[in-house]
């Protein structure tokens, strides 16, 4: 603070305020102040949140276009040191994309429809042999099992969406996926000029700032996307051949829900293991329930404990209170979509700020020791 400033600071405050602040005790100054904070900071996010659901399916497109971008970015560098042209290894990593998305679609088609014919008659029995243990083991009557099911059922018929809004629904995913790919064409592209382009406009002193942390934002979010694909093909890969040798129905599309569940933090994969389990009650009886939710539980205490670290390392590690916080924050601001995207975005912003305070401290180091301040990456610095 310079003198003009520290008597701008002294001068008293009009009809006698400044006594009055001075007058109140620290504790009490410095909770209003933060709280001040803390209101502005929440009324930003609140204002950010719903602009965000009132253009909900530009800014899922974004959100998807962003991380597919991240895990892709590889096959691009590696098919432009190939010496292809940019447009078309772009265009042939979305490409690539698409085959393996519907490859896989068809193949879990025809390794499971013969099971989709028959699943209904064993979901029958399966049913049946659940009320029976119920009604037997549980002071539960028929009538009132039978009671509560219609409940559950005519509660689900009022929560299912009318016609309208389902083909409404229905034409914005269309509109987003169409949205998303031909975004990811022009990012794989030309996403590095555009970068170039935003650095350039920043001012030369944070320019460098600005830089750093775009690369350390940029790393974080492709580190965390080829992790989580990672830890979500070994999550299916485990529980599906856990499945196939207990004999359950359906292994392949469960292997499946488990691996799109593990895109969301700890609430994904609880999930997908109890819809495993269900199934394994209701078609193979208790016995085979409980072998398959051990199964489920070492799997994942095997993912979470010693391949996680091991995959996502320091760069993307967040307390799993904070995953908590930001899952159930994204859900209640955007629902699934908002739970997939709420741990990349925490993420990133977190080693995005990390940086910039890093940057700061260090120059202020460096001005304190009277060091000339070093030239930081230009606009031609590389953010991935």
């Amino acid at each position: 603070m310079n003198g003009d400033e520290g008597r701008t600071a002294d001068r008293p405050m009009p009809g006698g305020l400044r006594g009055t602040w001075d007058r109140l005790p620290w504790l009490v100054r410095s909770m209003v102040m933060w709280s001040a904070c803390l209101v502005v900071v929440v009324a930003a996010l609140y204002l950010l949140g719903k602009i965000a659901v009132l253009l909900a399916p530009l800014a899922i497109a974004l959100a998807a276009t962003l991380f597919l971008t991240a895990l892709l970015d590889p096959v691009t560098r590696l098919l432009r040191r190939l010496r292809l042209p940019a447009s078309l290894a772009a265009l042939l990593t979305v490409l690539l994309l698409l085959g393996v998305l519907f490859g896989t679609a068809a193949l879990v088609w025809s390794l499971t429809a013969d099971q989709f014919r028959g699943l209904a008659d064993e979901l029958d029995q399966g049913v049946q042999r659940t009320r029976d243990f119920v009604t037997s083991t549980l002071p539960v009557s028929e009538a009132q099992l039978d009671r509560l099911t219609e409940q559950a059922r005519a509660g689900m018929n009022r929560s299912s969406p009318d016609p309208v809004s389902g083909a409404r629904t229905a034409a914005e995913v269309a509109g987003s996926v169409l949205l998303s790919l031909v975004l990811l064409f022009f990012l794989l592209k030309d996403g590095r000029a555009m970068w170039h382009w935003v650095l350039r406009r920043i001012s030369e002193r944070n320019r460098a700032m600005a830089a750093a942390a775009g690369r350390a934002g940029w790393r974080t979010l492709g580190a965390y996307s080829r992790g989580t694909m990672m830890i979500a093909l070994i999550d299916a890969v485990g529980i599906g051949l856990a499945l196939v040798l207990l004999g359950v129905p359906l292994a392949f599309p469960l292997a499946l829900i488990t691996f799109i569940g593990a895109f969301v933090p700890i609430i994904g994969a609880t999930v997908a293991g109890t819809v495993a389990v269900l199934v394994a009650l209701a078609a193979n009886g208790p016995g085979t329930a409980l072998l398959v939710l051990a199964a489920v539980i070492a799997v994942q205490q095997t993912e979470g404990n010693l391949l996680e670290p091991l995959i996502m390392k320091r760069q993307v590690r967040l307390h799993p209170a904070v995953i908590l916080v930001a899952v159930t924050a994204g859900t209640l601001v955007a629902g699934i979509a908002g739970a997939f995207v709420s741990v990349p975005i925490t993420a990133v912003a977190y080693r995005v700020v990390d940086t910039i305070q890093r940057y700061r401290q260090q120059a202020a180091r460096e001005q304190a020791l009277g060091l000339p301040d070093v030239a930081g990456p230009g606009p031609e610095a590389d953010p991935a």
